[in-house]
Order: C-alpha cells, then structure tokens, then sequence
C-alpha cells in the first residue's frame, strides 16, 4: 500500500484543556501529523528527537492519555523521540468499516511503525489496551524493539480478577468530581486522591471516540494468536505496571508473561485500579525513570 506523511498544523484551544498537561506546562504544542497509510491515515503527535518510542494509549481514548503519563519522564532527559498516536476509531484517527478484528489493528500498527520509524530499533509503551498491542508488538517484531512498557495491560486470560473495593475515600474528591460531570469516579476509584481528579480530568476532556467503530471491534477484541506466549524470549528491558485492586484487568494474567521477559521488572502497586496513574503517580514514575534509565544502558 502506498505510505506517505505530512505535517498538519492544529489549532491549540485556549481553553478547556487539561491543566497539568506536559506540553502545557513548557509552552510547547507539537502539531499532529498524519501517516496516509492508502487503507487509514493515522494522525499522531511527536515530541523531542533521538531514541523513538511509540506510545499506545488506552480504550477509548487518545494519544493525550499517554501525553499525561509519559511526558514529565522526558523533562531534564535528553535523546528520546515520543511518538504519541491515536489509534483507530479514536482521536483523530478514523476507524475504517474494514477493520473487524485486532490482527488488522496490529497490521496497521506495523504499517506506521515501517512508515514512520524506518527501519530503525524503538521502545513501545501502552496502557490497559495500548499494553496489549504493545504486547502484540513484541510478539512480531521483537528483533527491532529496544524496550517495552506495559501498565495495566488488557485483554489478558485473568479468571481472577480482585474484587472493586475502596482503599481510601475521599468525599471532597467525590464532590467535585460530581460537579464536574465526572460521577463514573466514583465507581472506579480505588484511591480517591488529588492526583487522581487530575488524571481524570485528563480522561475526561478527551474527544469521544467512535462508538460504531468500538461496537464493531469488540467482539473480536483479541489477537487470533496467544500474544502472551512469545516465540521466544524478550531479551530487553520491560516493565509491567498492575494495580492489586484493579477489578477490570487484574495482575494475574501479567504475572504469566515473565517467563518470556528475562529482564523485566513486574509491579503489583497496592492502592491502584485500573486508573493506577492517577491512584499512585510517585510509584508509577519512579519505575518507569528507572526502566527509562535500564533502556539507555543496554542499547
């Protein structure tokens, strides 16, 4: 298929946006860019210049998710391109009316990676659903991955997950959630903290994504492979992020990928749902500067 991409420059809202955005906090707004792949352009954004790492964010979201997450391990680190892309059917990425299952997704993904990154060696990062093709990613092309991250991966065969419980309660946090159109909190808030209402607004103020697309998508929402069992093992430096009371994807189907990752670290962060960024920020950020730090040393 033929491949090509061009800049596009995107207006900056003056307001409305997420306050403790990386980008704006430095000022700095990267425009998006557009992969015409002939079958789908894909629109993303770049930061930075030096080891390229693509970011894959959660379902159903967008690349400013990861934005939230990953940018402030970048301020005083120097070398690392951020490629934060909107996967399809959400973002500014189009979900296509020929994609009915995630061996498209991931073939697609490979297609961007070969358009935009060459043939050079990346890192891979992605949350909840973005750690599951990021998982897809290593399975197909772990020759030419450098390392891997993966918080609160989705879609793994976990038969156990940890029932919903509260570990700390937070009525002002609750309040203002509430008045803010943010009621789901609530009812998905492991630890309500400060920490966490900024993360959710992050969530919050991101464009809905296309529901016939999703509706579409998840009945074949698994890869037709065990993505999980690699041909053989990663030989990089990998970080898996669980929270203990995560009730939407648990820890114990993570647990079963360390076999094939020799060099990874596994967490189980206690105090942390499946919004374990927004829950336990601390912990979560000085794992992934030391994981950051593992994948400059070894390449």
């Amino acid at each position: 298929r033929p491949s090509s991409v061009s800049t596009v420059v995107v207006p900056v809202p003056m307001s409305g946006a997420p306050p403790l955005f990386a980008r704006d906090r430095t000022g700095y707004h990267p425009p998006f860019v557009e992969c015409d792949l002939g079958s789908i352009t894909f629109n993303y954004e770049t930061v930075g210049e030096g080891r390229q790492i693509l970011m894959l964010h959660g379902w159903p979201l967008d690349h400013t998710q990861l934005v939230f997450e990953m940018e402030r391990h970048f301020v005083g680190r120097g070398g690392w391109k951020r490629i934060y892309l909107d996967l399809p059917g959400m973002g500014r990425t189009p979900g296509p009316e020929w994609i009915t299952c995630e061996d498209e997704v991931l073939d697609l993904l490979e297609e961007f990676v070969d358009s935009v990154i060459g043939g050079d060696r990346f890192v891979v990062a992605g949350t909840s659903y973005g750690a599951y093709l990021a998982l897809g990613l290593v399975h197909r092309r772990a020759g030419r991955i450098e390392g891997a991250l993966m918080s609160v991966p989705g879609l793994l065969q976990d038969e156990n997950l940890p029932t919903f419980v509260k570990i700390h309660e937070n009525q002002d946090i609750i309040e203002v959630a509430r008045c803010e159109g943010m009621s789901w909190l609530e009812e998905m808030a492991v630890s309500q903290n400060v920490s966490l209402l900024e993360y959710a607004r992050v969530l919050q103020a991101i464009t809905p994504a296309d529901e016939h697309y999703l509706e579409r998508l998840f009945t074949g929402r698994k890869f037709t492979f065990d993505a999980g069992v690699l041909p053989e093992p990663f030989p990089a430096p990998t970080l898996i992020l669980t929270g203990r009371q995560d009730s939407a994807c648990g820890y114990c189907g993570a647990w079963r990928l360390l076999e094939h990752f020799p060099r990874a670290t596994f967490a189980v962060l206690d105090g942390a749902g499946h919004l374990m960024w927004g829950e336990q920020p601390a912990v979560c950020s000085a794992l992934v500067s030391e994981w950051l730090d593992r994948v400059e040393r070894w390449s």
